[in-house]
């Protein structure tokens, strides 16, 4: 008898498809997602199944791809201290939710005029602490950068649609000003299952 998917995201995926499938405006999705995204990571259920889940340096695990609306559910698994490159999302909308551990959240703004190729000069808005439960909510070309906090920390992530491979998105580096077209984190496939 094949394994069954957990039971939280099976009630996710199900509500997201309700979301996607009622309303045409993408920011309007998102904001009615991020409900939904806030329940689940209010599981315990799913946190105590997060724990088994392998890291994810350089990498997402590719939880579920949606056949019909093209959306996506992501998780991240950091090692501690780990750095994210800053970089954006190109067109598509994401929210990043913190389900164990903790995290710091670095958003910039970009000052130069966008002109010359390979070069970007960004500045630092906000360094937030993402703590288990909360959200942040990534509308198309922010510029961010997630970092690991001291110990594991988990996120689950909905993405309105899978960039990598078919979408380059932007990579910065501050300290070179320098941006480069990045394919994204490789999209590992990984189910969540019941234990049996």
């Amino acid at each position: 008898m094949p394994a069954r998917q957990l039971a939280i995201v099976e009630r996710l995926i199900d509500a997201l498809r309700t979301i996607w499938s009622s309303e045409p405006d993408p920011a309007t999705r998102m904001q009615r997602a991020k409900a939904v995204l806030e329940h689940a990571l209010a599981d315990r259920d799913l946190m105590a199944h997060s724990r088994s889940w392998p890291f994810t340096t350089g990498q997402n695990l590719l939880l579920y791809e949606d056949p019909d609306f093209g959306f996506v559910l992501n998780a991240t698994v950091r090692v501690p201290e780990s750095r994210g490159l800053v970089h954006d999302h190109a067109h598509a909308w994401t929210l990043y939710g913190l389900l164990d551990g903790s995290e710091r959240l670095e958003r910039y703004a970009r000052i130069d005029d966008g002109t010359r190729p390979g070069y970007a000069e960004i500045k630092l808005l906000s360094d937030t602490t993402l703590l288990p439960g909360m959200i942040d909510f990534v509308a198309p070309y922010e510029i961010h950068a997630e970092r690991g906090g001291a110990g594991r920390s988990v996120a689950l992530i909905v993405r309105s649609e899978r960039l990598v491979g078919r979408t380059l998105q932007s990579g910065f580096d501050p300290e070179a000003r320098t941006v480069r077209a990045i394919s994204g984190p490789t999209q590992v496939p990984y189910e969540l299952v019941e234990a049996e």
